[in-house]
């Protein structure tokens, strides 16, 4: 009788990020030593740690929920540097294709506030299209105790989920897939994502299942049109959390 052999898949795009840079920021306390509200010590932090000019415009936001084990508040900040973006687009010798691209490169950004530190995180940078903001929610997957984070960006005609568990008092990325590709195209896929009963360990499982991507009818800014999903119960792959190897894997098919 021969034995079945199982094959795991190890995406190169689900490789962990290792982030070395330990939790920093400028004066967390008063002058008579009160901590600092993060509302007030945000928008320093961005601009000393971003280099941003007193010039430039940007955009953020503030996500709030507890992210680790400490029972204290933390929060994913948001950035964004569309201007930054166009700016340097327009000084290329190629700022059409910029364009067309929908100014590709390192001008989203988050910062994750340690609530229990009270300090705030040198920032990630998440390659993306500056013309769609990132898009921030929280799901209880490595424990039911706290949030893990998942982030949404735009590439093209395409569209990411990161997920981040918080390791070490910063966000570690532990998976990462489509949410849809081929935006205005012919061949195109979409997906949503569900939650099961850890295979190995507590940390729940993630089904990836089929979504139908609803195609515009007329035209439209691929690069920031946002379509109608609709969700069905094919399951496509079914990753599990190996703990050990510290990142998502799926049995071959």
């Amino acid at each position: 009788m021969k034995k079945k052999i199982l094959v795991f898949i190890v995406l190169g795009i689900l490789v962990s990020c290792k982030n070395e840079n330990k939790p920093v920021t400028t004066n967390t306390k008063s002058t008579d030593n009160k901590l600092i509200p993060l509302e007030e010590m945000v928008e320093r932090h961005i601009e000393v740690q971003l280099s941003i000019p007193a010039t430039e415009k940007y955009t953020y936001t503030i996500h709030k929920a507890h992210l680790d084990e400490d029972k204290k508040i933390d929060a994913i900040i948001a950035v964004n540097r569309l201007a930054y973006a166009m700016d340097v687009a327009s000084k290329s010798k190629n700022t059409a294709r910029e364009a067309e691209l929908g100014y590709m490169g390192n001008y989203n950004h988050i910062f994750f506030f340690d609530g229990g530190l009270h300090k705030i995180s040198p920032p990630i940078s998440i390659p993306s299209s500056p013309l769609q903001p990132l898009s921030v929610e929280f799901k209880p997957i490595y424990s039911e105790k706290y949030n893990d984070i998942l982030i949404d960006f735009r590439i093209k005609n395409a569209s990411f989920k990161d997920f981040y568990t918080v390791h070490h008092h910063l966000p570690r990325r532990i998976f990462q897939w489509k949410n849809f590709d081929g935006l205005g195209q012919e061949k195109s896929e979409a997906f949503h994502f569900e939650y099961g009963e850890g295979t190995i360990g507590a940390m729940q499982d993630i089904l990836v299942k089929k979504s139908i991507l609803e195609q515009p009818t007329g035209e439209v800014d691929v690069t920031t049109y946002v379509p109608k999903l609709t969700p069905t119960d094919e399951l496509v792959y079914r990753f599990f959390y190996h703990p050990t190897e510290k990142k998502y894997m799926t049995l071959k098919k």
